[in-house]
């Protein structure tokens, strides 16, 4: 039933109240309601127009989630450059752009220059074009005369209005920014990020960078990433203000977010005393800044001025001084990362830097280390990367003293003393201890338990973090020994609480093949690995004894995964656990000839939407069983898309592209026909 205009002016309304919370909230920072009220309008929006698909638009602030991923990005060639700036690297420096931008301008030294202060964002420089005031591509500031397309990732940016507000904008405008993560949004990613087990960024800028860049928006969407615009491009059908801090006040009024730091002053003079007030603030401000950007105010003085090949005449970058240190490496120990990572981490003698006492630095891997020719003993400079995590960036090769030691690899865990691996090729040592290793004890539980995994319903971070801080487990194969007496010894868990995890780890006992190979855990081994070595295999026996020769006849496993599943199987550690779960009754049913494993290689197959007879995941296992690739976008060389309910943008495409459309029933009959 199509909607009714009672419902269709009621998404109007909660879209018009989003907006305009989103607008006081990122733009003006002045927020009328609570997060969970925000949170509460926007599901009701998203209520209606699920139930309503015909009244979703491009601009609803429900469209942010990300679409499917991109093969790769196309090319936007800019209609106006985005130039690069001259630096300036102390007063005497911005007194002689001054001096110039005078001379130009025909002005004596009595006739001072109105200039625009802006902090210099230390993040990504993007483009972003609105056609009658509709956001249509964002666009990475690239080589200054070609960047990348990045409108599915800029469309994810709450900052980054999908429509502009009010009225009297020009009917093409070009709006160009800084996308940058907060300092503190970088940290709490980073922690997320560790606690899960996945990668954590060096700094916010590359975060920001690499976040821009991904293919699969879907991601960009789980970043929180935002943007301060600085200047405009192109602007077609309509007039702007005649000053350049006058052009970023009007767009804050249409929703653009500016830096509420940027002023107008008078005079260098008057900069100098900015730059100096910037760099005071910089320690206690929440995003990265590494100077001042200085801009003529007067748009028809920039004019007058003009360019260089690369760069504008009329602005200048006066950078602050990089935060240093010098000092002597004093010892260097190894730390055991969740997932195994060891890393050397630099002991220093302290040593202040940017008003911060550093006594510890990363050295990120072995490879840096030989890169930087580091020698225990040896003077270093230090320098706060990002202003965040301190790190050794040069040794001071004349300070040598003729007693130092050579910094080696360890070959043994610190945490649990198994083997350490450095693959040839590969950058990161690892500890090879896995399920028995203290240090990655936590992160192979919970993957362990994991939805993919054994599906241990209940057992969540805050439990196993419980379970293995008070020394109740020590390995997965643990969680089945548990008892009622010893669960209700913990924090908030009723012995109701208790029994329900009982049940669920009774239950979980029962799975496939497949699920426990992925739950061990093992370096690149993931979900669909799991099931090619169990069709290959068809038992974990042949698995365990399985040599690295025999592991590369496994469809899509090379000479580097083999190695990595066979020095697994190899451990001692690893197969106490594997033996202990099997004789606590994890096991599994042999799995019947699944049909021809080759009936469908060679061919690619895409589903989307709601399918209601088996889950997405079963139907991927089934596919997979008979050879096909199961992929999670569409394009010219997909086989099939299968389109359950609410099929969206896949769908789409795939009708765009001549690409073939299966439903759930015919996708069902493909199975059985082939035995699946």
């Amino acid at each position: 039933m199509p909607a009714s205009k009672k419902i269709a002016d009621e998404v109007a309304r909660l879209r018009e109240q989003l907006n305009h919370h989103n607008y006081l909230y990122h733009t003006l920072d002045q927020p009328e309601i609570s997060d969970v009220e925000f949170d509460r309008l926007f599901h009701a929006l998203k209520a209606l127009e699920s139930e309503y698909p015909e009244l979703v638009t491009d601009d609803s602030p429900t469209q942010r989630v990300g679409s499917a991923p991109l093969e790769s990005f196309s090319q936007v060639e800019h209609e106006m450059p985005m130039l690069s700036l001259d630096n300036a690297f102390g007063d005497e420096d911005m007194r002689d752009f001054d001096r110039r931008v005078r001379t130009r301008l025909a002005r004596s030294e009595h006739e001072g220059i109105r200039y625009t202060c802006e902090p210099k964002i230390d993040g990504v420089a993007v483009s972003l074009m609105y056609d009658d005031g509709k956001l249509v591509r964002g666009a990475t500031r690239g080589d200054g005369t070609t960047g990348e397309d990045i409108t599915q990732n800029v469309r994810t940016i709450e900052a980054i209005p999908l429509k502009l507000k009010g009225e009297g904008y020009p009917a093409r405008l070009e709006i160009r920014g800084e996308v940058y993560f907060s300092l503190s949004g970088f940290e709490k990613m980073n922690a997320d990020a560790q606690k899960s087990g996945q990668k954590v960024f060096a700094n916010p800028r590359n975060a920001a960078a690499g976040t821009l860049r991904q293919l699969d928006s879907r991601l960009t969407a789980q970043r929180p990433l935002t943007m301060f615009a600085y200047s405009v491009g192109v602007v077609e059908g309509g007039e702007l203000p005649t000053a350049h801090s006058d052009i970023l006040r009007k767009l804050k009024t249409w929703g653009i977010r500016i830096n509420p730091l940027a002023e107008a002053v008078d005079g260098v003079e008057a900069c100098l005393k900015y730059y100096d007030r910037m760099l005071e603030q910089r320690p206690s401000l929440d995003y990265e800044i590494d100077g001042v950007v200085f801009k003529v105010d007067s748009i028809e003085e920039q004019g007058t001025l003009g360019m260089l090949t690369r760069t504008p005449r009329w602005a200048i970058a006066h950078k602050f001084p990089a935060e240093e240190g010098v000092t002597v490496l004093e010892d260097v120990e190894f730390q055991v990362g969740r997932t195994g990572a060891i890393t050397p981490v630099a002991r220093l003698k302290p040593v202040p830097v940017g008003g911060v006492t550093i006594s510890n630095a990363t050295l990120h891997n072995m490879d840096e280390v030989d890169r930087l020719g580091l020698m225990i003993g040896d003077t270093v400079v230090i320098q706060r990367a990002g202003d965040v995590i301190p790190k050794v960036v040069s040794v001071v090769q004349d300070r040598r003293p003729k007693k130092t030691r050579a910094i080696e690899l360890p070959d043994a865990c610190p945490a649990c003393g198994s083997e350490v691996l450095k693959p040839e090729g590969e950058v990161i040592a690892r500890c090879t201890g896995g399920l028995q290793c203290s240090a990655q004890r936590k992160e192979s539980i919970r993957h362990f338990a994991s939805r993919l995994a054994l599906d241990i319903e209940g057992l969540g971070d805050k439990l196993v973090n419980q379970l293995v801080d008070e020394a109740l487990i020590e390995s997965p194969a643990d969680l089945f020994e548990l008892t009622e007496w010893q669960l209700v010894q913990l924090e908030r868990m009723a012995p109701k609480s208790a029994n329900n995890l009982l049940e669920a780890l009774k239950k979980s006992k029962t799975t496939t093949l497949p699920r426990f190979i992925y739950s061990l855990g093992i370096q690149e081994v993931g979900e669909s690995t799991a099931r090619n070595l169990a069709q290959f295999f068809k038992g974990l026996e042949p698995l365990r004894v399985a040599d690295e020769e025999s592991l590369q006849e496994v469809p899509d496993i090379g000479p580097i995964v083999a190695k990595k599943i066979a020095h697994f199987f190899q451990q001692d550690v690893n197969n106490q656990v594997i033996d202990q779960l099997l004789a606590n009754g994890v096991g599994w049913e042999e799995e019947a000839e699944a049909g021809n494993p080759e009936a469908l290689v060679g061919e690619t197959y895409v589903l989307t939407g709601t399918l209601t007879s088996l889950t997405r995941n079963e139907a991927k296992a089934r596919l997979q069983s008979l050879g096909a690739k199961v992929s999670g976008s569409v394009s010219a060389k997909t086989s099939y898309v299968v389109a359950g309910d609410a099929a969206g943008s896949k769908l789409t495409k795939a009708q765009s592209l001549g690409v073939p459309v299966l439903d759930e029933q015919q996708l069902i009959e493909l199975l059985e026909q082939h035995g699946a």
